[in-house]
Parts: C-alpha cells; structure tokens; sequence
C-alpha cells in the first residue's frame, strides 16, 4: 500500500515488529478491523528472491537489499483524527493480546512503534479531534475536558477512551448504542463482552438497566472501563478479566440470566463465543454482536444460525454490521 508523501502529514504510521511466521496470521487479524492495506518488510522476502532459479537479474535494487537483515514489521497507516485513534487502539490490544500469549516466542519481539510523531503527543494530540456528538435519539458523547449544554432529555455519556477502544466514534460501536436504545426498557441485567471504554455499559445504565457486568481480555480496558462507568456515578457493576472460550471458571464467575448481551468485537471472536453466548442469556433475551465486517457478516450468521440464535435486526453502515439476536 503506497501514500503520497504530501498526504503523510495526515496519517499516523504504524509499525507492527514481529516474525516472518506471524505476518499472515497478524495481517489476517487486521483485515478484521477493516484495514486492508499493508506494507510488509520482511528479510525472507529477500532469500526467497535469491532461491528462485527462474529470476533472471542483473543487480538487486536497494530497497530489496535493505530486506536483507530487516526485522520483519508490518505498516499499516491511520488518519490522524479520532478515528484513527480508534483504529490505533484496536491494534495496540491486538499486540497486546499476541504478547502476552508469546510464550514460545512465535510472534518474535513483537512491539508497536510510531512514526513521524511522538507516542507521548499522540496520545494528547488526538482529542482535538475529539468533541461531543450525538447517537441515536438521547445519547450524547462528551469527553471530560469539553462543555457541553444539554438539551431536555438528552443523556450524557461523559467517557475518557485513554489507549482503549470506545471512543463512540466507530460505527460498530454506534450501532450498538442505537440498538440499545431500542431493548433497554428499564431494569435490565447486561452483559458487555469485550468492554473497551465502558461507553456501552455507560449507555445502558443511561437508558435504564440496573446492573451490568463487563469484560475483556485486556486488564488495560477493564480498568478504563471501571474508571469512566464510575466517572458517570454508576456504581452497580462488576468487572472480570479474562478469555470466556477457554475459560469455563470465568464464565461460571459471570453467571447467566442476563437481560442483554453486547459483544462488539470481531468476527472471528463472536463466533467463538456463539456456542457460549446461551450460558448467560434469559429465556427472551437479546443479544447484540457488532464489529463485522461485510465480508464475515454471513459467516457470522451462519455460526450464530447453527447454534439455536435467529437474527432480529440488523444495522450497516459503511462496510460495518450490527446484528441483534434472540434463541429460537
């Protein structure tokens, strides 16, 4: 994937070190949130371009030299606005989630790295990008260094992403939200799988559900989840760390008889969890699944279908679905 350089000055680039082994595994990964694109730096490249005996050459450019002893990394480039942010967030778990499951060391010293800016910047710059805006009917985005005056009947989210996902700028999680204004009638039990932010257990308790339960795999997002849901005087909640397919004592943990799940995730993920989804749910239910890109929509459906789940609704917005679901 190639830039101008004229347009670099409007994008962040991201550098993924790893091992030659994980690149396709990691860029598949990416694919999943939507980034199509990479440039791929990788030192086997270069000895699989000397073995081959049908290449007639002369000299090896130096670009392809410069494979010769690289690191293996992956670059991938985001806008350097709120979005961005959001995708760059997305990545950072995702390393995360492959760093600390590197025991026998398959994904090499993998690491982020940034380019052209200062992570320490980054990390501030973004939020003039950051302001409150609307979802759905009554929700409203507010990050806690902004004014904002309400209007009757609007409520409030006021949430500080830090370096976790859920800023409500992302379709997926947008979707979400304008879902949950439609099945949170009051007094519900939720369940937020993959809480990010917090931003969906905030807006369901805005909109009237007694209690919640979130959880991710990532301590750095429960941690920011707890933080902002008590940052809205919310303070009827609980929150678990951890990995529910491979973890039975977890799900146990969590317990069941929820009124409604949210899991805006990934494709892969959710289908994982379709068979489990059932362990938590009442009888009538609603179950709400997000972060699907197009192309896995109908292999998502066809796992949640062969499970016993039936498809309510669903909501699109540019390359992105929303799918609420009951049992049959």
């Amino acid at each position: 994937m190639y830039y101008r350089e004229e347009l670099m000055d409007n994008f962040i680039q991201i550098d993924i070190y790893t091992s030659s082994e994980a690149i396709d595994g990691i860029t598949g990964a990416l694919c999943e949130y939507g980034i199509n694109g990479f440039e791929i730096h990788d030192g086997a490249d270069f000895e699989d371009f000397l073995a081959d005996k049908n290449s007639n050459w002369d000299y090896v450019d130096d670009s392809l030299m410069g494979l010769k002893n690289a690191e293996p990394r992956i670059t991938v480039y985001v806008h350097e606005n709120a979005q961005g942010q959001e995708t760059l967030a997305a990545i950072r778990n995702l390393v995360e989630e492959y760093s600390s499951n590197n025991s026998d060391g398959f994904y090499g010293n993998i690491r982020i790295e940034l380019a052209n800016v200062k992570e320490e910047d980054w990390a501030n710059n973004w939020k003039q990008y950051y302001k409150p805006f609307r979802v759905g009917k009554s929700l409203i985005i507010k990050p806690s260094w902004e004014e904002f005056s309400p209007k009757n009947g609007d409520r409030i989210i006021e949430i500080d992403p830090a370096s976790t996902f859920g800023t409500g700028q992302h379709h997926t999680t947008k979707m979400v939200m304008e879902t949950l204004e439609d099945v949170i009638t009051g007094g519900e039990r939720v369940l937020d799988l993959g809480c990010g932010s917090g931003i969906l257990t905030i807006a369901a308790f805005l909109l009237g559900a007694k209690e919640a339960v979130i959880c991710d795999i990532f301590e750095n997002a429960v941690k920011t989840a707890s933080e902002n849901i008590e940052k809205n005087r919310f303070a009827d909640f609980k929150a678990f760390c951890g990995n529910i397919i491979e973890d039975r004592k977890l799900r146990e943990q969590i317990g069941g008889g929820y009124d409604v799940i949210c899991a805006n995730i990934v494709a892969d993920v959710i289908i994982g969890m379709s068979p489990l989804f059932g362990e938590f749910l009442k009888k009538g239910g609603r179950l709400i699944v997000s972060g699907i890109i197009d192309e896995r929509v109908a292999e998502v459906q066809a796992a949640l279908s062969e499970n016993g789940w039936r498809v309510l609704s669903s909501k699109n917005e540019e390359g992105w679905n929303c799918l609420l679901v009951a049992m049959d």
